[in-house]
C-alpha cells in the first residue's frame, strides 16, 4: 500500500473520522474522498503527501481550519473543498502552488479576505469561492492570472472595481457583491457569460452588453442610454440592467392593487387543487437569467441561474418526473412537474394588498433517489436557503431530510408583511450539497407549489369576495334619465374630489418613499430592509423587557427574527438629532465594511418616521459595562490586552484599508461590544464621516462624547483619522487602570485619568495605573501599552501615530521611541481656577455634572482603594466628561459654533 499513488474513495457513505495512517501513503498524488459522511477535522498528516496533485475532497463532512502542514503539497494541481463547513483563513501558502490549475472553495465557511498572495497562481485556469465572511478583499490579485477561464467569486466580499483587463476568461460570476464603478468599455471575445448582479455597479452601460447571451446585471445602479444601445438586445438589457429594484418595475406595471392572495403550479400546467385553489400554470421555458411575469399579473418568476447554466443537459430548469409524492395536502398533480435553478429562484406576488400574509411553499425531493436503494441517485444532496421579503428565513434547507425522504410532500409555512403591495420569495443556493448526482447541475433550489395568502381578507375560490348587488325600485324613463345625469354628475364630482383628497397625499407619500429609496439606492452597500410589523414582533412591540439601553440616539432592544436570528434593534428617537441623511450615511458606512472587529449590521428599517437598525446580538454587551458597570464579566490581563489589539486592529482597518477611508469619530469604551467570546467590535457609526484623501474637515458639525474628544476636534471642528487615535488612547488608559477617564470620588491628583497617568509617568511610576483587581499581568507589555496611550493623546495629531503603527506598537512590532513631554492641553488649564480661557469659548470650573450622564445605561461600580467618598456605587452616573472640568452650556456653545462654520 505504501506504493500507492491513486486512492479515490468518493460517492460512499463512509462516516467517522479519517484514519491518520493516511498520510502514510506518501506516493499518493491522487486523493478523492469527497462526497462521503466523515467527521472530524482535516488532519494534519495529510500535509505528508507531499507528492499530491490532486486532492478531491468536496462534502465529505470534514471541518475546522486547513492545517499548517499543507503548505508543503507545493505539487498540487487540483484542490476542490467545496460544501465543508471548513473555517479560518484561506491560507496564504497557497499562492506558492505555483502549479495549481483548478481550485474550489464554495459553501464553506471561511474568514477573508482573499489572500493577495493568489496572484502568484498564474497557471490557475479555474477559481470558485463563495460565502466568505469577515474581511473584504479586491480583484487586484486576478489582474496577473493570464490563464484564467472561470472566475466565479459569489458572495465573496468583493469590493472595488473591475479590471479593465481580466485575462482570458470565458466565464465571469461576481454576483452578490459590493463591486462599484462603470463596468469595463471593452471585453474581450472569449468573454461570452458574465453575472454581476446584485452589486453596486453603476453609470452607462457599454456597446458591447448587446452582444451577451448570456448576461446578468440585475439590482445594480446602471443608467439606460438608448442612443448607446443598439440592436436585439435591448428588451432582455431592460430586463436584466434596469431592474434595479424589481418592486417598482412591477408596481408600476400593475393597474390595479386589488389581489389578496396567488397560487402557483411551479414548472407545471394550470390545475385545480383538491383546496378550491387555481395554481397558475407556470411552464415556461426559463433561461440562465429570465424574468417572466404572468398574464394575470398577479405574479412574477425569476430564474438567476447565471454561469451554472452551463452546468445544465437541458436549460430549461424544470423538471418532469411524474413521481408519486406521498402525503400530499394538496393535489397529486402538483407534484408532477417542480421548478429547478442552479443558482437562484425568485416567486414575486404582484399588486397585492397590503397586510399580514401566510406564504406556504411545497417541496419534494424528486431527483434524487431513496437513500436505502445504494444507488448513485441516492447519493445527491441539495441544500439552499429560503428568503422571503429579504430576510433569511430558512438556512441549509434540505428537503430530503426535512421530508423524511424523497418523493415526500414537506410543507413550510412563514408568516410576513406586506406593506408595499409586493412579495418576494427567493430560493438561494449558496454552494452547498452535491454537484454532479445523478447529472452535472442537479442541484439548487427545487419547489413544487407557491401559494401565498392575506390573513385578513377571506378568499373564495382564489378571489376577494365581492359585494352582493343591491335592489333599486322601478322609475319612469324620463325620470330615469334625468335621476341618471343628476347621479352620474355626482358621482363625476364625488370620484374627482375623492380623487383629489387622496391624490395629493399619496402623492406626498410617493414622493418621501421615493426619496428615501433613492437615499438607499444611492449608498454603496444596501443591507437588508426589514418592515416595520416584523421589527415590532421581533421585540414584541419594543416590550421594556427587552430593552438593552439607550444612547444619544435612541434606545436599543433585544429582539429575535423570525428566522431565530437574536438581533440589537437601535430604533432611533424622534428627539435625536441623528436625521435621515445621518441616518443613511450610518447604513452605508456600516454596510461597506466587513472586519472581525467591527459590529455586523443585518439590516435597516426605514417606514414612513421609523429609522431603525439591526445589528448582530453581542452577548457580552459593551466595555464600559464590563470594566466599570455590575458586569459579573472577568478581564484578566491577556483579555484586555487581545481587547485593545482588536479594537486598534478595527480602527486601522477603517482608517486605511476601507474603501472609502471612514473616521468613527466616537470612540469610547461604550462603544466596543464584546461577543460570547470577548472578541471587540466597534460599534455606532451614526457619528462616521467619510472623508476623502488628503482631506480634512475643518467645517464639520462636530459629534462625539466629551472626555474622548481630541482638542483639535472639540475646539476647532478640525477632523482627521487622528481624533480617533486619541479616543483609543484614552480607552487603552481606561482598560489598563479599570477606571473611567475622570472620576470624582477619588483624591484630587487622580480625578482626571490623563492627568493622573502623566504624573505617573514623570515620575517613572506608570505601572502605578494598572488596575489593582488584575493579580497577575505582564510588566512590560503593560509599559508598552501606556507608552503608547501617551503617544496617542498627544496635544497635536501630527504627534499622534497612526493606527496601524498603533497595532505594530502593541504587538512589539516597532520600538515606540521617546514619548513627548506632557500634552499643552494639561499644563496650560488650571482645573481648579474659575478662568475664561483666551480663547473666549468655554469657561472651566469645579465640580460640573456630567453632559453625558443623562444618556448612561452603566451603573458605575468602581470604588477603588483611596476613595474619598463611600457613596462611590451611585447608580447612573456616567465616566465624568472630560480631562478638563468643562461648562456644559458653554461647551454646547462651541459645538454649535463648530457646526456654523
Amino acid at each position: 500500500m505504501s506504493a500507492l499513488t491513486e486512492l479515490s474513495i468518493s460517492v460512499n457513505s463512509f462516516s467517522g473520522p479519517i484514519p491518520k495512517e493516511l498520510g502514510n501513503l506518501k506516493e499518493l498524488t491522487y486523493l478523492d474522498i469527497g462526497s462521503n459522511n466523515f467527521s472530524g477535522i482535516l488532519l494534519p498528516e495529510l500535509g505528508n503527501l507531499v507528492k499530491l496533485e490532486r486532492l478531491y475532497m468536496d462534502s465529505c463532512g470534514l471541518s475546522g481550519e486547513i492545517p499548517s502542514t499543507f503548505a508543503k503539497l507545493t505539487n498540487m494541481q487540483t484542490l476542490w473543498a467545496s460544501d465543508n463547513p471548513f473555517s479560518g483563513k484561506i491560507p496564504d501558502f497557497i499562492g506558492n502552488w505555483t502549479q495549481l490549475t483548478d481550485l474550489q472553495f464554495q459553501g464553506n465557511s471561511f474568514e477573508g479576505p482573499i489572500p493577495t498572495s493568489f496572484s502568484q497562481l498564474t497557471s490557475l485556469y479555474y477559481l470558485r469561492i463563495s460565502d466568505i465572511y469577515d474581511g473584504s478583499s479586491s480583484l487586484d490579485f486576478i489582474k496577473n492570472l493570464k490563464s484564467l477561464t472561470e472566475l466565479k467569486l459569489r458572495n465573496a466580499l468583493i469590493t472595488g472595481t473591475i479590471p479593465s483587463d481580466i485575462g482570458e476568461c470565458q466565464s465571469l460570476f461576481l454576483g452578490n457583491n459590493s463591486l462599484f464603478g462603470p463596468l469595463p468599455s471593452q471585453k474581450s471575445d472569449q468573454l461570452q457569460t458574465i453575472d454581476l448582479s446584485y452589486n453596486f455597479l453603476s453609470r452607462s452601460l457599454p456597446q458591447w452588453v448587446t452582444t451577451m447571451s448570456q448576461l446578468n446585471l440585475v439590482v445594480n445602479n446602471f443608467t439606460f442610454d438608448s442612443s448607446n444601445i443598439t440592436g436585439k438586445g435591448i428588451a432582455s438589457l431592460v430586463m436584466y440592467t434596469l431592474d434595479i429594484d424589481c418592486k417598482h418595475v412591477f408596481i408600476s406595471s400593475v393597474i390595479r392593487i386589488t389581489d389578496a392572495d396567488f397560487s402557483i403550479n411551479c414548472g407545471g400546467p394550470q390545475v385545480m387543487g383538491r383546496d378550491g385553489k387555481l395554481y397558475e400554470a407556470e411552464d415556461s421555458a426559463l433561461g440562465p437569467a429570465t424574468f417572466s411575469v404572468t398574464s394575470t399579473e398577479k405574479w412574477a418568476v425569476s430564474s438567476n441561474a447565471g454561469l451554472f447554466s452551463a452546468d445544465r443537459n437541458t436549460p430549461l430548469f424544470r423538471v418532469n418526473t411524474h413521481a408519486q409524492v406521498t402525503g400530499i395536502y394538496v393535489s397529486p398533480e402538483l407534484f408532477q412537474t417542480s421548478r429547478m435553478s442552479p443558482g437562484s429562484l425568485r416567486y414575486y406576488g404582484l399588486g397585492l394588498k397590503n397586510g399580514p400574509y401566510t406564504v406556504t411553499l411545497h417541496f419534494a425531493e424528486t431527483v434524487f433517489a431513496s437513500r436505502t436503494s445504494r444507488t448513485w441517485r441516492s447519493l445527491g444532496r441539495r441544500v439552499f436557503d429560503i428568503y422571503i421579503q429579504g430576510a433569511r428565513m430558512t438556512k441549509d434547507f434540505d428537503i430530503s431530510k426535512e421530508a423524511g425522504g424523497v418523493n415526500r410532500e414537506y410543507v413550510s409555512k412563514f408568516y410576513v408583511p406586506v406593506s408595499e403591495n409586493y412579495l418576494e420569495i427567493h430560493l438561494f443556493w449558496a454552494g452547498k450539497g452535491t454537484c454532479c448526482i445523478p447529472d452535472q447541475g442537479d442541484y439548487g433550489p427545487l419547489i413544487a407549489v407557491v401559494n401565498a395568502a392575506s390573513d385578513l381578507a377571506p378568499i373564495v375560490d382564489g378571489h376577494p369576495p365581492t359585494t352582493p348587488p343591491t335592489t333599486q325600485p322601478p322609475t319612469t324613463p324620463g325620470k330615469k334619465i334625468k335621476t341618471g345625469l343628476i347621479v352620474g354628475i355626482a358621482v363625476l364630482v364625488g370620484v374627482v374630489s375623492l380623487l383629489l383628497i387622496f391624490a395629493i397625499p399619496y402623492m406626498r407619500r410617493k414622493k418621501s418613499e421615493k426619496e428615501d429609496d433613492e437615499d438607499i439606492l444611492g449608498l454603496g452597500p444596501r443591507p437588508n430592509t426589514f418592515s416595520y410589523a416584523e421589527l415590532r414582533a421581533a421585540t414584541e412591540d419594543f416590550n421594556l423587557s427587552n430593552k438593552l439601553g439607550e444612547g444619544g440616539y435612541g434606545p436599543v432592544y433585544k429582539g429575535t427574527l423570525s428566522d431565530g436570528r437574536v438581533v440589537a434593534v437601535k430604533q432611533l428617537s424622534v428627539a435625536s438629532h441623528q436625521g435621515k441623511s445621518q441616518f443613511v450615511s450610518e447604513i452605508a458606512t456600516i454596510s461597506a465594511v466587513q472586519h472581525r472587529n467591527l459590529v455586523k449590521l443585518y439590516g435597516c428599517c426605514i417606514e414612513g418616521s421609523h429609522r431603525i437598525l439591526v445589528y448582530e446580538y453581542l452577548e457580552n454587551k459593551s466595555l464600559d459595562q464590563a470594566l466599570f458597570g455590575t458586569s459579573n464579566l472577568h478581564l484578566d490581563w491577556p483579555t484586555r490586552f487581545n481587547i485593545l489589539l482588536g479594537t486598534a486592529r478595527g480602527l486601522a482597518y477603517l482608517h486605511e484599508e476601507s474603501m472609502p477611508r471612514i473616521v468613527h469619530r466616537d470612540v469610547k469604551a461604550s462603544n466596543i461590544l464584546l461577543d460570547a467570546k470577548l472578541t471587540p467590535k466597534i460599534s455606532d457609526f451614526g457619528l462616521a464621516k467619510l472623508y476623502d484623501d488628503e482631506k480634512t474637515h475643518i467645517s464639520t458639525r462636530v459629534a462625539g462624547t466629551i472626555g474622548y474628544l481630541a482638542p483639535e476636534y472639540a475646539l476647532f471642528g478640525h477632523l482627521t483619522e487622528k481624533a480617533d487615535v486619541f479616543g483609543f488612547g484614552v480607552v487603552v488608559l481606561e482598560i489598563l487602570s479599570g477606571r473611567p477617564n475622570s472620576y470624582n470620588n477619588l483624591d484630587l491628583e487622580k480625578i482626571y485619568l490623563l492627568e493622573w497617568v502623566w504624573t505617573l509617568h514623570e515620575n517613572d511610576q506608570t505601572l502605578g495605573l494598572v488596575d489593582p483587581r488584575l493579580t497577575e499581568f505582564d510588566e512590560t507589555e503593560a509599559t508598552r501599552l501606556i507608552r503608547a496611550a501617551l503617544m496617542c493623546t498627544q496635544g497635536s495629531p501630527m504627534a499622534r501615530p497612526s493606527m496601524s503603527r498603533v497595532v505594530a506598537m502593541l504587538s512589539g512590532d516597532i520600538d515606540i521611541g521617546t514619548v513627548m513631554s506632557k500634552p499643552n492641553y494639561l499644563t496650560d488649564y488650571n482645573f481648579k481656577d474659575v478662568t475664561t480661557f483666551s480663547t473666549g469659548r468655554f469657561l472651566v470650573e469645579d465640580d460640573t455634572p456630567s453632559t453625558a450622564s443623562k444618556h448612561s445605561n452603566v451603573h458605575l461600580n468602581y470604588q477603588p482603594e483611596g476613595s474619598n467618598a463611600s457613596g462611590a456605587n451611585t447608580p447612573g452616573v456616567d465616566p465624568m466628561p472630560s480631562p478638563v472640568n468643562v461648562t456644559q452650556s458653554l461647551l454646547a456653545g462651541i459645538i454649535e459654533e463648530g457646526s456654523d462654520k
